[in-house]
């Protein structure tokens, strides 16, 4: 028990590292409040899928943190909740739509791109409290939930369409990084 727990716990590890590595190679677009476009996510939802709901949420907690501490725009405490370790452990919710290794890969294709829709709307959605919490004033004439839905939906819409097509070539190139194997035996959860 206490090696899996290890296992586990350095995996979520190199992801986390990994997602730090791939938020730092970032589109940053038209978005002056911080919202950028990277491969940040991959990570998250591999590790989701891999091992899970907590494993997922784990990760994306420790991606939110890092991001946190590497590249931070925090003008509150609770907008720095809300952006960093909220949204990133939301997005990795995403694992209560693991897939089996039983599966067809139609299944595990369905499931994967409904876990990372899940995952960045959950994201998307705390990002929305946060800017009609703390960036009322850039909205102007817009509704602030328009407005904030509009600005981080915008480049969340871009970044689920990239997550799901990298998740799924590589789930479907190399299908072992959905199954951790386990004293021999390879499970999903």
């Amino acid at each position: 028990m206490k090696t899996n727990n290890i296992s586990l716990l350095t995996e979520i590890a190199i992801m986390s590292a990994l997602s730090l590595i791939l938020g730092l190679i970032k589109f940053a677009g038209p978005w002056p409040q911080g919202g950028s476009v990277s491969l940040e996510m991959v990570p998250i939802f591999l590790m989701a899928f891999r091992r899970g709901l907590k494993a997922g949420v784990l990760t994306g907690l420790a991606v939110g943190l890092l991001q946190l501490l590497v590249n931070p725009y925090v003008i509150h405490p609770a907008q720095m909740i809300l952006d960093y370790p909220l949204a990133f452990a939301l997005a990795g919710v995403a694992g209560a739509f693991a897939p089996s290794i039983s599966q067809s890969a139609s299944k595990r294709t369905f499931l994967m791109v409904t876990g990372i829709f899940v995952g960045c709307l959950l994201r998307t959605i705390s990002h929305v409290f946060s800017g009609v919490i703390f960036f009322s004033d850039l909205a102007e004439e817009m509704n602030i939930w328009l407005y904030s839905f509009l600005y981080n939906g915008s480049f969340m819409v871009v970044i689920f369409a990239i997550t799901a097509l990298v998740v799924i070539l590589l789930t479907n190139t190399a299908p072992k990084l959905l199954h951790a194997a386990r004293n021999g035996h390879h499970q999903a959860a």
